[in-house]
């Protein structure tokens, strides 16, 4: 029965210590990986199937938002708004890109990579780290709730993003993608700026989604910055 003891003993010291980062990831605010498509591009679909793969992680907030200016090859993306591709193009310049491209993945408004490759998103998934001095965020009572931190430069906006939590397929009639049927997750609805932080403790209030939308909302350092906080309901 003594060696039975031991054994169980040191698996469940095992067990213990191997939950520990994995409880500590858990509480960390979730890595934001935002997916730049358009239903126009032939070159898209592997991206949004990869980024339909992340929507299944909890410490991942992916989001997917079409652009417009691919709808000149025949087929007007449905989700597109001219608003998300001006976020597009605020990012390139920080992110040394001459100009916008599809597909392009943007983690945490830090790095940037096609998406093709789902192991290289992760491995930049990992490799993200907290801004010093980034603020805590949670959304309660309806209202999103900013704590107090180092705000750098000239301070942070704060984003309300409004999406569809779920996977949505779209038949495309004409274009490069015509005849196919696309899936998309996590589709952005609309992005609104509620205000800005400027290190100070903070709370906005919340508007009531549409019914079936989810709201997320980001901490962004100005002009496309990197993204200091995210949660979402």
């Amino acid at each position: 029965m003594k060696p039975i003891f031991l054994f169980s003993t040191g698996l469940l010291l095992a067990l213990a210590t191997a939950a520990v980062p994995f409880a500590a990831r858990a509480a960390e605010p979730p890595v934001v990986v935002e997916l730049f498509t358009s239903q126009g591009c032939s070159s898209c679909p592997p991206a949004n199937a990869n980024l339909i793969e992340l929507t299944r992680r909890p410490d991942v907030l992916a989001l997917s938002f079409s652009v417009t200016y691919w709808d000149y090859l025949g087929w007007k993306d449905v989700f597109g708004k001219p608003q998300f591709t001006r976020r597009q193009e605020i990012y390139e310049p920080k992110l040394g890109q001459p100009g916008p491209f599809t597909p392009q993945m943007v983690i945490n408004g830090q790095a940037s990579t096609v998406g093709f490759d789902l192991a290289e998103v992760e491995s930049l998934i990992a490799a993200m780290r907290r801004p010093a001095g980034a603020p805590s965020l949670t959304l309660r009572g309806g209202r999103a709730v900013i704590g107090s931190g180092s705000a750098r430069g000239e301070g942070a906006d704060v984003w309300l993003v409004l999406y569809d939590p779920l996977t949505r397929e779209v038949p495309v009639r004409r274009g490069e993608n015509g005849g196919r049927t696309l899936a998309h997750a996590h589709v952005v609805q609309d992005l609104v700026r509620l205000g800005a932080w400027e290190g100070r403790a903070a709370s906005f209030p919340l508007p009531e989604p549409e019914a079936g939308l989810k709201s997320a909302v980001l901490v962004q350092e100005r002009n496309g910055g990197p993204i200091l906080a995210a949660a979402t309901n």
